[in-house]
């Protein structure tokens, strides 16, 4: 029985030179870091010609959580949540309690008609 001999070992199928002749030129691009409130770094890469006022100024960390900003001896406060809101508390926003009560007695008014009271 003869051995099996394999043409191609030791190399990869779609093997080839790599770089940047092959697969395009790298943009350029510059890197900006980010502090959150407990001194961790992250780095986000934009477009080399993005303007100035196009970069924003504070991001969310992506282990903590927190708002991370620019400068790094002045990073930027938790914001502090809002209270959840109730459907009750949205409706007492938008009408006053004369418009409430009006609106009740409309409602009533209609209901009995339609029972014939």
């Amino acid at each position: 029985m003869a051995t099996g001999g394999n043409a191609i070992r030791g190399t990869r199928v779609g093997s080839g030179p790599m770089g940047e002749q092959d697969h395009g030129y790298h943009a350029d691009r510059i890197a900006v870091s980010y502090w959150d409130g407990l001194g961790n770094e992250t780095v986000r890469y934009f477009a080399a010609g993005l303007p100035e006022d196009e970069i924003p100024e504070t991001i969310d960390h992506p282990q903590s959580g927190l708002p991370a900003g620019r400068d790094k001896a002045n990073p930027p406060a938790l914001a502090k949540p809002e209270p959840y809101k109730t459907h009750l508390a949205y409706v007492k926003e938008r009408r006053t309690d004369e418009e409430a009560v009006q609106l009740l007695e409309d409602a009533l008014t209609q209901l009995r008609e339609r029972r014939g009271q």
